[in-house]
Parts: C-alpha cells; structure tokens; sequence
C-alpha cells in the first residue's frame, strides 16, 4: 500500500490556475460569477480556503467529510479549511455563486469581532443554510458590488476596500447562521456541543491560556476526551485551534500596532520575549522582528 497518497487540494492559488478569467485578489480570494466553473472536482480534495457558494437555480449535491448534502435554490453552501469535499455534482440547470477565500484573509477580516470566527466553526457540522427570497436577494447584489470592486485594479485602497465588504456580507451571514444555530439546538449531538463549548471558551482566553488541560478542566471532561471529541468534529486538535488564534493574534499585533514585541509578549501571558519568539517562529517560520519588517 503506498501510504504517501496525498488528497488534492483546493485553494485560490490552484483555482486561479483552472479559471483564469476569474475576479480575484492575489491568492487571497476568487469570485465566481458562474458556479459551474468552480474547480470542485470529482474525487476527494482537501479544502485550504474557506469556500462561500449559493444556489440560485438547479440543484447540485456533493459530501464533506463523506456526509452526502444537496443543495437547492436559496441554500448556502460553505466548507471550511481542512475539510474534505468529494462526489461533487451539479444538475444541467444549475445556476449560482461562489467564492473562495484564503483562510488567513478570512482570519483577517474578521479579527476583533471573534464570534463571528466561531459561527462560522459552527458551519463546519452545519454546512448548507436556507435563505429566504430578500436574503438571496441581498447575497447576490453583495458579491455583484464585490466583483466591481475587484475589478478596479485602479483604486488605491482596493484591497481593503474589498475587505471592508466582505466584512459586511461575513456579517450577515453570521446572522443567519446564529438564528439557524439556535434553532437547531436541542438536534446538535454532545460531540459538537463540546466543541462549540470548547471554541467559546478558546475565544475568551486564549490571551492568557494555551494549556488544553485547561479547557478540559473548564469543560468538565478528561483532557482525552477533549482531544478525542474536537478532532473527531473539526478534524483538528484542540492545541490546533488554540495555536490558531494566538497566531491570529500576533499577527495582527504585529503588523497593526507599535507594542514592542515584550509588551506583545506581555500581553498573551507568554513567560518571556525569548518564548513567544520560539512560539512565533515555530508556527509562523520566521522570528516577529523578520516578520514585522515585512
């Protein structure tokens, strides 16, 4: 058995490669007009980017993380990072939007309004969402105000631009998602109510804890039990995640504030500069002075 098959992946980088005629930004994100020309391929691929998409006619049907959904008119699809989409159809008469985003643009966009981060963790068990005509509506007009602006190679500010509007769409389907969320309440199983338990309590104090034995405790449950329950629902571990949002953090501190690197260090509870110098370059690969100069 050849144990090095890797499954393929698909990020912006490879999708701009497929459709190059796309709306896109760096290898940030990629607009899609026109849904069938979404490079989702048949066979199993590994998602690397967050992916955005809505029906607007037709029907198609595909798996994550091999539960089978399909998809209709007015339902919005999303897949996350690391998540892994296979059996990927499309009837002849479908029709929609969609679009890909890198999962550090998304993490970017929406630093300092961290719930919305953590509903969209929600959509990792929740991936398909039903909207009503005017919110289709107001979807579709959003990303057709984003493509225009994407277009405009000419604008100074047209990256952050462009941010600032997907921030505004990330939020209104935060919304949707949080009043499908608590709808669906009383069906979640005990797997993912630890885990959106678990994401709520990173989101409040990962400045000041990165021991998972930490979370287990607040949770009530064994350490194992945590690791055991956050992978089996997010296919990442808990250490993961918290090293995902301490990282978020000090990029963003490091690119968008003048705190020297011990008042950074200082500030997320690490021993010493030397430590979270250690951490950063473990996880970023370079060292947060490098970083900072650019």
């Amino acid at each position: 058995m050849n144990r090095n098959i890797r499954l393929r992946e698909v990020n912006v980088a490879q999708a701009k490669l497929v459709y190059p005629d796309g709306d896109y930004i760096d290898n940030d994100i990629i607009l899609f007009e026109d849904i069938t020309k979404v490079p989702l391929p048949a066979s199993a691929s590994r998602m690397k980017s967050l992916f955005l998409a809505l029906c607007t006619g037709g029907s198609a049907q595909y798996t994550v993380d091999t539960k089978e959904h399909k998809v209709s008119a007015g339902d919005v699809i999303i897949i996350s990072e690391e998540q892994v989409v296979a059996d990927y159809q499309l009837s002849p008469d479908c029709e929609g939007i969609a679009l890909i985003m890198s999962y550090d643009f998304f993490q970017n966009i929406v630093s300092g309004i961290h719930e919305l981060a953590a509903l969209f963790l929600f959509a990792r068990t929740h991936p398909v969402f039903h909207l009503n005509n005017a919110q289709t509506k107001a979807l579709e007009n959003d990303v057709q105000r984003i493509k225009r602006k994407i277009e405009d190679t000419g604008h100074r500010f047209r990256r952050e631009l462009v941010m600032t509007m997907l921030k505004a769409l990330i939020i209104d389907m935060s919304n949707v998602i949080y009043r499908f969320q608590q709808i669906g309440d009383d069906s979640k199983t005990r797997a993912e109510v630890i885990f959106h338990k678990f994401i709520q309590s990173v989101e409040k104090n990962y400045r000041t804890e990165r021991r998972v034995g930490w979370y287990a405790q607040q949770l009530c449950i064994t350490s194992k039990y945590l690791s055991e329950t956050v992978r089996s629902v997010s296919r990442r571990t808990p250490s993961e995640w918290i090293d995902s949002y301490v990282t978020r953090e000090l990029l963003v501190m490091l690119r968008n504030t003048t705190m020297s690197i011990k008042q950074i260090a200082e500030e997320l509870n690490f021993a010493n500069q030397s430590f979270l110098g250690k951490y950063f370059k473990e996880h970023v690969g370079v060292s947060p002075s490098r970083f900072r100069k650019g």
